[in-house]
């Protein structure tokens, strides 16, 4: 590691020691019942800290309070997480504003502000319309959002999204897709894919080199 590296691991180490005391209270709390309850009170209150000070405590405190998460993360102001069963990898980016339910969020993936993760489709129950929503209950799933994706703002996501995706500002996806499908709209549909924009750039600049060649040997 170089001395920026260096400098930076340390800073992490000492928000994880300030951090500490914050995971253990949030830890005891949870034990009398309602875990992601408490959860939830101690993301909404760290999602008030601002700046840089916000951001490594964040960091610190998702780094003990959840599963397979890593402190390398920049989680931005009024940003929530809602359950305590979200992974987050390295060099993940979510901007301010941020509502985060269930969820696994892959390594070097971007979240523009106001971005909405939902616990799945499925959260509450409507089929007996001689009954409040409100009592009919529901279920929680564990949505994926791959690595290299990027998610713009204000995106609303219900459903898993696979590695180097890309979802258009104000999209709402509901449907899982293909890896590096670039999405947008409401529904979302897919535009195009990455993959398949470079193999054609690529293809175009090899007809393109080629014909160079060819009318370079055949000129006078």
């Amino acid at each position: 590691m170089n001395r920026r590296q260096v400098i930076k691991r340390a800073v992490k180490t000492v928000f994880l020691g300030l951090a500490l005391p914050l995971w253990l209270l949030c830890h005891l709390m949870s034990l009398a019942g309602n875990r992601d309850g408490v959860f939830q009170s101690f993301s909404q209150s760290l999602s008030l800290v601002p700046g840089k000070l916000g951001i490594y405590l964040r960091a610190a405190f998702y780094r003990l309070a959840c599963p397979d998460t890593s402190d390398d993360i920049s989680i931005g102001f009024l940003t929530v997480l809602s359950h305590r069963d979200t992974s987050i990898q390295s060099g993940v980016y979510i901007g301010p504003q941020c509502n985060i339910g269930k969820c696994f969020i892959g390594p070097n993936t971007l979240l523009g502000s106001g971005v909405h993760i939902l616990s799945g489709s499925r959260q509450h129950d409507f089929s007996d319309p001689g009954k409040p929503i409100r009592e009919q209950g529901g279920s929680f799933e564990k949505v994926s959002i791959g690595a290299d994706c990027w998610l713009g703002n204000q995106a609303v996501v219900l459903t898993s999204v696979k590695d180097h995706s890309i979802v258009a500002a104000g999209s709402v996806v509901v449907a899982e897709f293909e890896t590096g499908d670039i999405l947008a709209g409401n529904p979302a549909r897919r535009l195009r894919n990455r993959y398949q924009q470079a193999h054609d750039a690529d293809g175009e600049q090899r007809g393109s080199s080629t014909e160079g060649t060819v009318r370079e040997e055949t000129s006078p």
